[in-house]
């Protein structure tokens, strides 16, 4: 009998230990779960939105945030089964960077019937599903990029643009709004488009390659940070500097420290920290049912070398 209050004892604090693990799987379960899924995470650009998701992420307390993506751009493949593990696990909410419009749709289907609010982030997709797109009017873009070459170089001459992958809207976009305000100058010709996936060392390769076909090249437009910095050190490989002008998409700041030392003479800014916080915002009040913008337009800007300090701070 005398042990009895001790076995007592023993069952009531087992017991308050089940209620207490219980409590805390309550609480992870009322946590939203969103996950973003960018094209890669390899570049400043990514990071930066990564890091503006993550900082609007703290001042939600009940959000657990991942920021998933494959090892490059090119790798649709993988980006696809990213998200359909995403879905598996029934996640709160899914922002998305489409690598490919065919193969990322049918799993954006996907995550519809699942019940699962999908945001468009960046890279823009007419899926009819999508309740939001957020990020640059990349026409807009495109166009700030024609209109400067065409100002710099009087209306004449030869201009090459080095694209993003094929079939991508964000850079269909950008190539259609710059050869939009290069129109408007029937002395300019665009004498070659050419992809080199948004990487640094294809854009090297395929700058040479340009140089080497047209070497009373003026100016190359290139859609991304990193294949204007492939672009530069092609030019300068050359010992073409202030001979072809180079101008650049995304102003990250390896990108707009070229333009300030003249290697780069200007890029369309994006700003990839307000995509994030917008994605996260956006998807909160879609978890809650609230209505939300079909789009949400983050800004666009020209940086040259007399407003890069701006950009660098």
């Amino acid at each position: 009998m005398r042990n009895k209050p001790w076995a007592l004892c023993v069952v009531m604090v087992a017991a308050m230990l089940v209620l207490s693990v219980g409590g805390c799987n309550r609480t992870d379960a009322r946590k939203h779960r969103i996950v973003i899924v960018t094209k890669a995470l390899d570049s400043e650009f990514w990071q930066t939105l990564k890091s503006g998701a993550e900082e609007a992420a703290r001042q939600h307390p009940d959000v657990e945030l991942s920021v998933l993506a494959p090892e490059r751009e090119i790798n649709i493949d993988q980006q696809v089964s990213i998200l359909e593990d995403q879905i598996l696990k029934k996640v709160s909410a899914l922002a998305v960077v489409p690598g490919g419009v065919a193969e990322v749709t049918p799993v954006l289907d996907k995550a519809k019937a699942a019940g699962i609010p999908v945001l468009i982030v960046d890279n823009d997709t007419p899926w009819p599903g999508k309740l939001c797109y957020i990020g640059t009017d990349n026409r807009v873009g495109g166009k700030l990029a024609g209109d400067y070459l065409v100002k710099i170089l009087g209306g004449h001459g030869k201009v090459a643009i080095i694209r993003g992958i094929l079939g991508v809207s964000s850079h269909d976009d950008r190539v259609a709004g710059f050869q939009e305000a290069i129109a408007q100058a029937p002395g300019l010709q665009v004498v070659t488009i050419q992809p080199a996936n948004s990487e640094r060392a294809s854009a090297l390769t395929v700058m040479e390659n340009i140089l080497t076909s047209n070497p009373d090249l003026n100016a190359v437009f290139a859609t991304s940070d990193q294949m204007a910095l492939g672009a530069m050190e092609g030019v300068a490989a050359q010992h073409l500097n202030g001979k072809v002008l180079v101008v650049g998409f995304d102003a990250g700041k390896e990108a707009v420290r070229a333009v300030k030392s003249g290697a780069i003479s200007a890029v369309i800014a994006q700003y990839p920290a307000n995509m994030g916080k917008q994605a996260v915002e956006t998807s909160i009040k879609a978890i809650q049912g609230q209505p939300v913008p079909r789009v949400i337009d983050t800004g666009t800007a020209l940086v040259t070398k007399e407003n890069a300090d701006e950009f660098l701070k």
